[in-house]
């Protein structure tokens, strides 16, 4: 019996192992760290890998999801009188930007917008109430983490205020980081006040759940649409700051924009793909209402991401603007374990003699992340990257400005969960006056940041440079 018991885990093993080197669209390493987490620990390391070594949220979802994106119209048509203001500004320097971007989701840049950066992230939610309160026809947010705190409780009053006169409100949360909204009583306040309410990939049965697709594939998007004319995007959630659920982290360091223009048409259009994927609606009418005819204003593109979508994107467009930079670069984010690609990228903007700045929170509600992160430190600063860690609270802000022109704002992250697992939203945006604004919250970050140098590395103990390297050695797999 016990012979038969071990040569069955052996079988188990290599047949793991086999999947996982047969994956498509796996990185080489990390195909040698799923089998050495399956060869060092055997029983542990076959469990990992039936919960999260695939990319998968489920045949049925993906189709669904799927056909839902593929059902989606074209933008519409403007009044020819008006088209002009929605060309793109030509810059033969960016175009090849947009193309990456309209690689991805299929979105053209689109100019003939306006937007501002909100001062913190309680000035965003009122923001975000004030338009609620405003809105004449409808409304549509996506949160990944929905909190029944102070500011959570402030948009989901402001949405029952809205539906209760009328307007079409839509509140899609993902299923596991808003579970505590959807079990309050303020989820059920919403839908008996009109509000249409869902959740993106339902958990359901924790048991079930492996073989239907993985459960740590989440919907990380944080997008808010109203009245196809107002859009809002960046890194923070439906939440107060002090961020209560991890209190010891807090403050969150977000940044948001605002914006008004037909750029809100494809935050539209991505809301739309994601509600449809999980809900049985009709969104005709509005996806197919003319677009306004804006005035002149900078060009932007919107950049969704997802396990649906094609493999690579994100840390594609990240390289892209990274290769792009001439003179400065400026990176915020709160999670970096990047991939090799990346990391070329990075270090080689610096060689080049790129001003190239990257800002890390000093304190990471993730541990095995932060130390993941700072075994790149040495590399990165020998190339010339300059390392601040932000003292602050916990800077959430996920932020690219490049040469004075150009944002990338949004949800994605610099690891892996942005790369391949999680749905996520972006801006790219070339704007001056717009990429000033963020350089100069980018500055204030710097000014409660503490520098990094490669002196301090060098320092750091061989059991702490042990610890760093080896948790980052699983990088593919975190």
């Amino acid at each position: 019996m016990t012979a038969f018991l071990i040569l069955l885990h052996v079988a188990a093993q290599i047949v793991v192992i086999i999947r996982a080197l047969l994956r498509p669209h796996r990185e080489p390493a990390s195909r040698m760290a799923w089998v050495m987490v399956v060869l060092l620990a055997p029983v542990v390391g076959i469990l990992a890998y039936i919960l999260f070594g695939e990319v998968d949220i489920g045949r049925r979802r993906t189709e669904r999801i799927r056909a839902a994106i593929a059902s989606l119209p074209a933008l519409p048509d403007v009044d020819r009188a008006a088209a002009g203001n929605l060309q793109p500004q030509p810059s033969e320097r960016y175009d090849h930007l947009w193309r990456v971007g309209r690689s991805i989701s299929g979105f053209e840049p689109i100019g003939g917008n306006s937007g501002r950066l909100l001062a913190d992230s309680n000035a965003a939610i009122d923001a975000l109430v004030a338009d609620i309160d405003d809105a004449r026809d409808h409304v549509h947010v996506i949160f990944y983490i929905w909190l029944p705190d102070g500011n959570g409780c402030k948009v989901a009053a402001a949405l029952a205020r809205a539906a209760a006169r009328g307007v079409t409100c839509r509140a899609m949360v993902d299923d596991l980081g808003s579970r505590r909204m959807v079990k309050s009583e303020h989820w059920q306040a919403m839908a008996e006040a009109g509000v249409k309410v869902a959740r993106a990939l339902p958990i359901g049965s924790l048991f079930a759940h492996p073989f239907k697709g993985r459960i740590d594939l989440r919907n990380h998007r944080k997008i808010a649409v109203i009245d196809n004319w107002i859009t809002y995007c960046g890194s923070q959630n439906c939440a107060d700051p002090e961020f209560r659920v991890k209190p010891r982290f807090a403050p969150w360091v977000d940044a948001v924009m605002r914006f008004e223009g037909p750029i809100a048409r494809q935050n539209q259009l991505l809301f739309a793909g994601d509600w449809l994927g999980h809900v049985d609606d009709d969104l005709a009418a509005i996806l197919d209402e003319p677009l306004e005819a804006p005035e002149p204003g900078f060009s932007a593109q919107v950049i969704g991401t997802g396990p649906t979508m094609r493999y690579s994107a994100m840390p594609e467009m990240f390289e892209a603007l990274m290769y792009s930079a001439r003179e400065t670069m400026v990176i915020t984010t709160p999670y970096f374990v990047p991939d090799e690609s990346l990391l070329s990228a990075l270090c080689g903007a610096a060689r080049r003699g790129v001003e190239t700045l990257l800002i890390l929170p000093a304190k990471n509600d993730s541990w095995i992340v932060a130390a993941a992160a700072r075994s790149y430190y040495s590399e990165m600063l020998a190339a010339g990257v300059r390392i601040f860690e932000f003292t602050g609270g916990l800077l959430h802000t996920k932020s690219i400005t490049l040469d004075g022109a150009i944002t990338l704002i949004g949800s994605a992250n610099i690891d892996r969960r942005s790369f391949q697992l999680n749905y996520e939203n972006n801006v790219l945006l070339h704007d001056p006056a717009l990429t000033a604004a963020m350089r100069a919250r980018q500055q204030e970050y710097l000014d409660r940041s503490l520098p990094v140098t490669a002196a301090e590395v060098a320092a750091w103990s061989t059991r702490r440079r042990l610890l760093n390297n080896t948790i980052a050695m699983f990088g593919p797999v975190l």
